[in-house]
């Protein structure tokens, strides 16, 4: 799970860094995390999430206006999911940081399963499914989570905590989907 970490944006001014493509070793790891109980897999998904962390944290120091404080906030499992495994997949990588991590968030509805579901329909089947646990106003959030698909999650946590008066400065995750590499790819190779 070597290389670089990469920076997307899946809205205009959201921008999400990922540690790693979601290929071969890191999606075996986070399937492992994921559906297998392999919580051993969890240190190696912690460096590279970290690498994306640093990332964000360089990006967003070189900003003429700062943010201020930001929190590491990540986003919920769904009620299913958690039963499942027992745990909530990105405490368990961050459990391997130093990172302190909060959980800001809140189900209002469980949503469908989301395999399978075509981005308009990801986005439909979020909408309006999060809220804020707690007052978050005037607090600004870095979002974490283990993988970018359609951007569609994210953007309801973004959604639930503007919505609640926070500002979110972006995301960091451990991996994005090919297709979401290969539209990073493409819109820097028609950038040349």
């Amino acid at each position: 799970m070597a290389g670089a970490a990469t920076r997307v944006e899946i809205e205009p001014g959201f921008p999400v860094w990922f540690g790693t493509a979601y290929t071969d070793v890191a999606r075996r790891a986070i399937l492992a995390l994921k559906n297998e109980q392999r919580t051993d897999a969890a240190a190696s998904l912690a460096r590279v999430l970290v690498r994306a962390l640093q990332a964000a944290v360089l990006e967003l120091s070189e900003l003429t206006d700062p943010p201020g404080p930001v929190a590491l906030a990540a986003l919920p499992s769904t009620r299913s999911a958690y039963r499942r495994r027992g745990y909530r997949p990105v405490d368990v990588v961050v459990a391997k940081t130093e990172l302190r991590l909060e959980h800001p968030l809140a189900w209002r509805r469980q949503p469908a399963d989301q395999i399978g579901l075509t981005v308009d329909e990801r986005m439909d089947n979020l909408n309006g499914s999060l809220r804020p646990r707690r007052p978050v106003r005037e607090r600004s959030f870095l979002l974490l989570d283990d993988v970018v698909t359609t951007g569609a999650t994210l953007l309801e946590a973004k959604r639930a905590l503007t919505a609640g008066g926070a500002s979110v400065i972006g995301a960091a995750v451990i991996a994005a989907t090919p297709r979401r590499v290969r539209r990073v790819t493409e819109k820097f190779s028609s950038a040349e």
